[in-house]
């Protein structure tokens, strides 16, 4: 018995689910989880299926069963093989929380991935990397050299077969050609004080104003700085009695568990994009609770 997960948007009229429904019991395939969201004001339909193919229907026999209905709706569709691992690439700079977080989840599997290597514009965390035996791979980049840095990163890119990239306090602005070449497979994660405390120390200037609420967000990367669609937001709650270093300190595990949550989604297709903004359907049950250990 194999297992799939179907996801689709297009524009909404009558008949979707129906059709949807009836061609995968025709198939002989068993829906375990379904979830669906109708945006009037996109005029927009998002789904998400997950099934059970209990005739081992093959995948690509399932594609090409569904390609009529998917034209017929005018569907943007994918049927995915649910136990396949997304390669992924990570990318860091000289604050590693979020790096260190997330090597920890995919070592004891919380975090199904298959990391396909670490870019860094420094050494820093060479030796970390290394130890995971992940390949470690130094591109400095200066307002000189950045075209050919890219160059090299999107090689990498190439070599590896990476689906997605994850900038994980990586501190490079990414160009508009990378931006857009890699439209919807580039996750960022920054604080929520954008754009209120720009520059350095946004913790320091949020401590020196007395914020009581700090967070992050992680958001699909786009030509416009930190402007992507949101895939996942957290906060977490200061008092007056907390210093500078406790807002750095809880700022960067509310980071960690930001981006980790975002990439969780991300993995499994739960997100949509629907113009600026995300439509994310909730983890199946019994999947989630490997985001929840942190």
């Amino acid at each position: 018995m194999t297992h799939h997960v179907l996801t689709v948007q297009c524009p909404s009229t009558r008949g979707i689910v129906a059709a949807i429904s009836g061609f995968l019991a025709a198939q002989g395939c068993n829906i375990t989880d379904s979830h669906q969201f109708d945006d009037p004001l996109t005029g927009m339909f998002f789904a998400r299926m997950t099934f059970h193919a209990e005739t081992g229907a093959a995948p690509d026999d399932l594609r090409a069963g569904f390609a009529p209905i998917a034209a017929t709706f005018a569907m943007d569709w994918a049927i995915h093989d649910a136990t396949s691992r997304m390669k992924v690439l990570l990318m860091v700079s000289n604050f590693g929380h979020c790096l260190n977080d997330l090597l920890y989840r995919w070592r004891i599997g919380a975090l199904p991935i298959d990391i396909v290597g670490v870019v860094s514009n420094h050494m820093t965390y060479q030796k970390v990397v290394v130890n995971h035996d992940l390949p470690f791979h130094q591109i400095k980049v200066t307002k000189e050299n950045k075209p050919e840095a890219e160059a090299r990163l999107m090689a990498l890119v190439e070599e590896s077969g990476a689906e997605l990239i994850v900038l994980a306090r990586y501190m490079q602005v990414l160009s508009d050609a990378i931006c857009q070449k890699m439209s919807g497979r580039i996750i960022n994660i920054h604080h929520s004080f954008l754009p209120s405390f720009k520059g350095a120390n946004p913790y320091k200037q949020a401590y020196e104003r007395g914020v009581k609420l700090i967070g992050a967000t992680a958001h699909y990367v786009t030509a416009d700085l930190d402007e992507g669609p949101i895939i996942e937001q957290d906060t977490v709650r200061i008092t007056h009695a907390q210093s500078a270093d406790d807002y750095v300190s809880l700022g960067r595990d509310v980071e960690a568990q930001v981006l980790s949550r975002a990439i969780h989604a991300h993995i499994h297709h739960r997100v949509f994009q629907n113009g600026n903004k995300t439509v994310v359907f909730p983890a199946s049950p019994g999947s989630y609770a490997s985001e929840r250990m942190g």
